[in-house]
C-alpha cells in the first residue's frame, strides 16, 4: 500500500511543475487526499459494504471539492490537477496515469430518467490509459475515451473518441491525431501550437467552393452579353443590307 502511495505521488509530480516535494503533496494537494479516501471507500464498496463508503467518500468531498463515487475503477498514477468541482460517476472506470483538471465530469447521459432501470448497469464512461482530460470536459454516457487521447477544455463529449485523437467543442470533434511516436503530455489535454477548428475549417471551404461559383457565374454571364452583342450587330447588318438591296431594286424598276 505504502508503494503504490509513493507511485501517485511521483505521478502527481511528475505532471505538476509546482510540486516541490513528495510532503508538499501529502500535505497540500486535495487530490491525494481524494484518491487515498477513494483506495479506502473503494476497497469498503468491494466487499459488499455500500452506506459507510458512501458517506466516507461525501466527508471527502466536503473537504476537497472533490467527489468520486466508490463503486468507480480507477488505475495507478490517477492525477487531478487543482481538481475542485471533479465528478466522477458509479460505473466509471480509468485506467493508468490518466490525468483530470478540474470540473471535469464523467457523468451519465440521463440520471434523472428511468432511474430504477439504469441500477447496476453500465452508464459512465471509460478512459483508457494516458488520458487527458481538460478542465470544464464533460464526458458523458457508457462511452469509451481511447489510449493517450485528449479532450480539450470545456468540451462535451458524447462519442466514443479513438486513440491518440485530440476532441474540442461542443459536440466534440476530432482535430488532430497523434502518431505512436507522438507521446508528449499535453497540458488542459490541448496540443501546443496550432490547433485547427473543425468547424471553422468547414466554413473557410465553403467559402471557398462559394467563391469558385461565384467567379464561374460572373464569367457565364460575361459570355452570355458578348454572344448577344454579337447576335445584335448580325441583325443589324442583316436587315440594313437587305433595305439597300430593296432601294436598288427600286431605282433599277
Amino acid at each position: 500500500m505504502f508503494e503504490k502511495l509513493v507511485r501517485e505521488i511521483d505521478g502527481m509530480i511528475e505532471r505538476d511543475p509546482a510540486a516541490r516535494s513528495r510532503l508538499e503533496i501529502v500535505l497540500c494537494y486535495p487530490a491525494f487526499h481524494a484518491i487515498v479516501v477513494y483506495r479506502l471507500s473503494n476497497k469498503m464498496w468491494q466487499r459488499g459494504w455500500r452506506l459507510l463508503p458512501r458517506f466516507i467518500s461525501q466527508m471527502a468531498r466536503w473537504l476537497t471539492g472533490i467527489e468520486i463515487h466508490p463503486g468507480a475503477t480507477i488505475g495507478q498514477g490517477f492525477f487531478i490537477d487543482h481538481g475542485m468541482g471533479v465528478v466522477i460517476g458509479e460505473t466509471a472506470e480509468i485506467g493508468n496515469n490518466v490525468t483530470l483538471y478540474h470540473d471535469v465530469t464523467l457523468g451519465g447521459v440521463s440520471p434523472a430518467e428511468n432511474s430504477h432501470e439504469q441500477r447496476c448497469t453500465k452508464r459512465h464512461p471509460t478512459l483508457e490509459n494516458n488520458v487527458i482530460v481538460g478542465s470544464g470536459a464533460q464526458i458523458l454516457g457508457p462511452i469509451t475515451v481511447g489510449e493517450c487521447a485528449r479532450v480539450g477544455a470545456n468540451a462535451v463529449v458524447i462519442k466514443d473518441v479513438p486513440s491518440r485523437a485530440t476532441v474540442v467543442g461542443i459536440p466534440a470533434k476530432i482535430v488532430s491525431r497523434a502518431s505512436r511516436t507522438q507521446d508528449n503530455f499535453a497540458p488542459y489535454g490541448t496540443p501546443l501550437g496550432d490547433l485547427p477548428d473543425p468547424v471553422a475549417r468547414a466554413i473557410d471551404g465553403l467559402m471557398e467552393h462559394v467563391s469558385t461559383l461565384n467567379a464561374r457565374i460572373q464569367d457565364l454571364e460575361g459570355r452570355l452579353q458578348d454572344a448577344e452583342g454579337r447576335s445584335s450587330g448580325l441583325s443589324y447588318d442583316s436587315k440594313g443590307k437587305s433595305e439597300a438591296g430593296d432601294k436598288a431594286s427600286s431605282g433599277r424598276a
